[in-house]
C-alpha cells in the first residue's frame, strides 16, 4: 500500500498497482476523467507535489507532449501506485461543474 496524499482531500493508503485514477475515485476524490482513461482528454492530470509517480508510458508522454502540461504533470489514468506521492488534482466533479465520464477500466 502507497499512501498518497491529496490536496484539498485527503491521505489514503491505496493498493499497490491500482492505477491512481481508480484508487481516487473509490476514496470518494471526485476526479474527472472523461475519456474512460484513454489518456486522451488530460481531465483526470494531476501534479505531482512530491514524490514518485513511476515512469509514463508512450501515451501518457505523447498527449502531455502533445498538449504541452509541462513538468510535474501526470495522467492519473495511466499511473499505477507504487510509492508514496503528494498530489494536486487539476480538475474535479465539484470545481468544474462536470460529468465525470465513464469509470475507467482496472
Amino acid at each position: 500500500m502507497a499512501k498518497i496524499t491529496v490536496q484539498g482531500f485527503g491521505d489514503y493508503e491505496i493498493e499497490n498497482g491500482k492505477k491512481l485514477v481508480i484508487g481516487l475515485e473509490d476514496n470518494g476524490v471526485d476526479i474527472l476523467h472523461r475519456c474512460g482513461g484513454k489518456a486522451k482528454c488530460t481531465t483526470c492530470r494531476v501534479e505531482v507535489v512530491s514524490g514518485d509517480l513511476g515512469e509514463m508510458n508512450e501515451f501518457e508522454r505523447n498527449i502531455i507532449e502533445t498538449k504541452g502540461l509541462g513538468e510535474g504533470i501526470r495522467l492519473s489514468c495511466q499511473v499505477r501506485v507504487e510509492q508514496d506521492a503528494e498530489i494536486r488534482p487539476a480538475m474535479t466533479v465539484s470545481k468544474d461543474g462536470l460529468d465525470p465520464g465513464p469509470r475507467p477500466a482496472e
